[in-house]
């Protein structure tokens, strides 16, 4: 196994209540396009509210329009192949039904140590890491991303 897996964070602000009409389609694809993230190849963890297994209660930044979905993968390739077939890619083309169009950055990736899951925390400092220092090692983009830190066998 290895000792650092891909940690990823997305955000997005809604256009509508999560109840209403407008929503309906893409809360009707939540539980199928998790499922498909469960069973992906790489998947690793993902995380969930402890009401209906899916992070639409969980608010970050004390935002009651922003939704978060924070998952972490083996490496870029396994998620990159999730992300872009599939349930998830039809629901990637109606985004922007559901979703306003943010000119910050809503999503960032980083390393974590195998085995680790980190908080909504840890996830919104990283992405404000992002928006004030753009990509580093420790926030980055599929776009400007890399590779895992050297772990010395020792630590």
């Amino acid at each position: 196994m290895a000792s650092q897996q891909l940690a990823q964070v997305n955000m997005a602000r809604l256009k509508f209540p999560l109840d209403s009409v407008e929503l309906k389609d893409f809360v009707d694809w939540l539980d199928p396009v998790n499922a498909e993230a469960d069973a992906a190849d790489g998947f690793v963890w993902r995380l969930a509210d402890d009401g209906d297994g899916n992070a639409t209660a969980i608010r970050p930044f004390d935002d009651p329009w922003l939704l978060v979905n924070l998952s972490v993968w083996r490496d870029p390739n396994a998620l990159t192949a999730y992300m872009y077939q599939g349930q998830h890619r039809e629901a990637l083309a109606r985004r922007f039904d559901w979703f306003e169009r943010v000119q910050e950055h809503m999503t960032t990736m980083w390393w974590v140590p195998a085995g680790h899951r980190p908080t909504v925390k840890e996830a919104q400092e990283r992405l404000v890491l992002l928006r004030t220092e753009g990509p580093t090692p420790q926030a980055f983009t599929l776009r400007t991303s890399f590779p895992p830190p050297e772990v010395d066998p020792t630590d």
